[in-house]
């Protein structure tokens, strides 16, 4: 594709970087096929085509409207199409740098403001997450059906974590969110490492990953959050922490991002580069270890017949992470009986803060991935991200759960091997 820069871009580095992804669209369209507003709004400028030369033309010197802005707030940042482009665009990077040019220019309404403002507040911060939520749950027999979905009934408490210490060492991050929404989570991650004899540290001052500020163009507090985790996890890495592990595939593709977002930030670009190359998704961790996992697992748990599960593939994991189908891989290796799930590839909606900010269009997604899900009538949902987890289980009565939790639950307990 052709570019002509306008010159108070041109020579930035987000002018470089964007001049570069734009030269390697082809304007082919198959990107189209696979993106999920394109499917049901049918706009050309609700697809990454459309939006590509949205952004292209602001990038140019074009003045940005309402509209503009509408067609990029649609977009889900799933970057289904980014796997599907044979030219390589990074399209979620190029969102980035035009929805910071478009907000820059265009301003948003007081409500719009407010929301912004509110989700920034509230859902990094687990001081302030946490009791609302309680407060939700108290209150959730007087909500309306629409906010009762929302608000997930009480939840159970978490398996103890693993007392034994051992040589290897791996960070976790907490998250914002997770530790109120689903508490087992990290705590069957600890669990099922520590079969392999490895043990799963949790680093005082690390929180959220910071992709909330991010992703709605709160850029430099995006990065306090980014500068806060490395320094919390720091004095762990020089000691020898061999990997930072992450349970939420929605906060793991934005932790692999630090190298680059922070890699002009003289004080930490260093450690932000080692720490993307240090983040794992806990599946890749599992997975190295596979062979290691099978040996302290007796053959008769491995046969014993298992309830038929889904298997949401966030489009974190799939698209942002490039680990489509390697999840599904690991379960059924492991022992689980896994349903085919149409259209995998589409997202369900969740999106980060999506679900409230295009909750129309968040719906009909979600009320198409849960039919994609439940065709084979599997006893649960077992998914990788907190955010779909959260967002699926509002709208199914079957058990939606991280897939960790289920593959501890399915191994010999801790007492079992001593």
């Amino acid at each position: 594709m052709h570019t002509n820069l306008a010159d108070f871009i041109r020579h930035t580095p987000e002018g470089r970087e964007a001049d570069a992804i734009l030269r390697k669209c082809t304007h082919c369209g198959l990107c189209t096929a696979t993106c999920p507003t394109y499917q049901l709004l049918g706009d050309e400028l609700d697809g990454p085509r459309g939006r590509i030369y949205l952004m292209k033309q602001v990038l140019e010197g074009a003045e940005p409207t309402g509209r503009t802005q509408l067609h990029l707030d649609r977009c889900l940042t799933c970057r289904s199409c980014e796997t599907t482009c044979p030219s390589g665009v990074r399209y979620g990077r190029l969102l980035d740098i035009g929805r910071h040019l478009v907000d820059e220019r265009v301003s948003r309404g007081p409500i719009e403001r407010v929301k912004h403002r509110a989700l920034r507040a509230v859902i990094p911060q687990p001081a302030l997450f946490r009791p609302l939520l309680k407060l939700g749950q108290f209150t959730r027999p007087l909500l309306p059906p629409a906010l009762k979905r929302k608000v997930p009934a009480a939840l159970s408490p978490p398996k103890p974590w693993p007392r034994r210490e051992h040589p290897r060492r791996m960070l976790v991050l907490e998250g914002c969110v997770q530790p109120s929404l689903s508490p087992a989570t990290n705590a069957a991650a600890a669990r099922v490492l520590d079969r392999l004899e490895i043990s799963l540290v949790s680093a005082p001052g690390a929180g959220c990953c910071g992709a909330i500020s991010f992703h709605l163009n709160a850029r430099e507090e995006a990065l306090d959050f980014m500068r806060r985790n490395i320094d919390a996890w720091w004095p762990y890495i020089e000691q020898g922490a061999e990997a930072i592990v992450i349970t939420a595939s929605g906060c793991g593709a934005m932790v692999k991002e630090y190298g680059h977002l922070l890699a002009r930030h003289s004080a930490y670009a260093e450690k932000a580069k080692r720490v993307s190359e240090l983040t794992k998704d806990i599946s890749e961790i599992v997975a190295a270890e596979k062979g290691r996992l099978l040996a302290v697992t007796s053959h008769e748990s491995r046969v014993t017949s298992r309830p038929k599960i889904a298997f949401h593939a966030p489009c974190t994991l799939q698209h942002g992470l490039k680990m489509t189908g390697k999840v599904e891989a690991l379960l059924a290796d492991i022992g689980f009986e896994l349903t085919e799930v149409p259209d995998a590839h589409l997202c369900c909606g969740s999106a980060g803060t999506y679900s409230l900010l295009q909750p129309e269009l968040s719906q009909q997604l979600l009320a198409n991935k849960i039919a994609a899900l439940t065709r084979e009538s599997p006893a649960a949902i077992l998914t990788a991200n907190i955010g779909c987890q959260a967002h699926l289980q509002s709208a199914t009565a079957l058990p939606v759960r991280h897939w960790i939790e289920a593959l501890d639950d399915s191994l010999p307990s801790l007492s079992q091997l001593g």
